[in-house]
């Protein structure tokens, strides 16, 4: 029975934070891989470690001279291992950045190494064995991760290992080149690692005692949620949920492994349980809320719009001329509306207009700026009658006007348009309905 067990760039900012973690992982001996993120904020008012190195490598790329921000990096280093009375050495790996980062070897590469040092610093640490992840996590040239060769290498890597410590984050190409993930991408690689090694459980360590019903900085103390499925968490986290990044999701549901969320500063605290499906019922209807402002709205008119065959493939077609993804795409009889991100939009929304016009012939086109777009989420709701009565009931008693309400056929979601200074009132409204008024 093995696990594995990331923990995020906070549970390891200081040397204080490494003994936490240590006293986790050695408190359980499944806890057998690791997967590091770099030193994050060790206050409110301090710098993550991978914000260092890529100032530092901007440096670098413009030629300029980078030994003191190097140097600050390396003391950011020194100081956990002084704090962790380690016999430990990097001289010879910051030799070797300095050298890279003269030679332009990437801001991929430079941001990876907050990951790397931090994973040697943890296997000497515990006594595990190093991996780096640039031998085991492969991208394809045209930058896509290579989920089966990736899966092969690190199974073939790790047969027979006992315990180790894999950095997150950063893989490379077949040439050698380093590659990151998105930002948030040790999630993903703590997934990756779990798949490969069929783990039993895949414990992500943060610094919140799991999933929360909402956004803490709108909802004061929001409810934490015991259990949600794959599926739920996959639509909270595309609409801004941070807890954990949406792409870890894949590599553990494909082998059916749960994902625990926990606290490394509340390690006896349950957290979240992140499965593929279970029977337990949710403490209330709705999962979670999460949203995102920025979007707008092109409202495209045409009388007899739904017997026309093609019309809204040629209008998605002047989207995608102009290289612009939607969100969602409401119509009705005569009238259909296309949600984008405002920032994409806007520098070419003349062209898609134009397009529109010349693949659809509309009678109008209509656009609709800063708009906000929120989901209310919840395998119960799909065994409820009224919810959506109960938010548009809720969001009126707010004074919140809905521009526009898409619900999925799977009935797990609901997304609701809004304006963007109605956003913080009508997530309040929404949790009001569905949580405060059951507590």
């Amino acid at each position: 029975m093995n696990k594995v067990v990331k923990f995020g760039g906070s549970s390891l900012a200081s040397a204080e934070q490494f003994k936490k973690v240590g006293a986790i992982i050695r408190a359980d001996k499944e806890r057998k891989f690791v997967v590091p993120s770099a030193p994050g904020k060790r206050s409110s008012d301090d710098t993550k470690v991978t914000d260092m190195l890529y100032a530092c490598y901007e440096l670098a790329e413009q030629g300029k001279d980078f030994t003191a921000q190097l140097q600050a990096i390396k003391d950011r280093y020194q100081e956990i291992i002084d704090g962790l009375e380690l016999k430990l050495s990097l001289d010879k790996e910051f030799k070797s950045i300095e050298k890279n980062f003269k030679e332009k070897a990437g801001s991929d590469y430079a941001a990876s190494r907050g990951e790397y040092l931090n994973g040697i610093i943890m296997a000497q640490y515990l006594g595990y064995a190093f991996v780096d992840a640039a031998d085991v996590i492969r991208f394809k040239a045209d930058g896509e991760h290579d989920a089966e060769l990736t899966n092969q290498l690190l199974r073939e890597r790790l047969a027979g290992v006992e315990a180790a410590v894999i950095p997150g984050f950063y893989g490379a190409c077949e040439d050698g080149k380093v590659k990151t993930f998105s930002r948030g991408g040790s999630d993903i690689t703590g997934s990756i690692v779990a798949r490969a090694i069929k783990a039993n459980v895949y414990e992500n360590w943060t610094d919140v005692s799991g999933v929360l019903v909402a956004d803490p900085r709108i909802i004061f103390k929001p409810v934490g949620v015991e259990t949600i499925t794959y599926r739920e968490l996959r639509e909270l986290a595309y609409m801004g949920f941070s807890v954990l990044h949406e792409d870890a999701i894949f590599p553990v549901r494909s082998e059916g492994i749960p994902i625990n969320i926990r606290n490394t500063n509340a390690p006896d605290d349950n957290g979240t349980w992140i499965v593929e499906s279970t029977c337990q019922k949710s403490k209330y209807v709705i999962t979670g809320i999460a949203g995102k402002k920025g979007f707008c709205a092109v409202n495209i008119e045409k009388e007899m719009m739904n017997s026309e065959i093609g019309f809204g493939r040629k209008v998605l077609q002047a989207f995608e001329e102009n290289e612009i993804s939607f969100e969602h795409v409401p119509s009705g009889i005569d009238t259909m509306t296309v949600f984008v991100h405002q920032d994409e939009f806007m520098h070419k929304e003349q062209k898609v207009v134009s397009g529109i016009h010349r693949l659809a012939d509309p009678d109008s086109i209509d656009i609709e700026a800063d708009l906000a777009l929120i989901a209310v989420v919840g395998r119960g709701m799909k065994s409820t009658r009224g919810t959506a009565g109960r938010i548009f009931s809720a969001l009126a008693h707010a004074n919140v006007n809905v521009k526009m309400i898409d619900q999925g056929s799977s009935e797990l979601n609901i997304i609701i348009g809004v304006a963007n200074a109605d956003f913080e009132t009508a997530i309040k409204a929404i949790y009001d309905i569905f949580v405060l008024s059951q507590i």
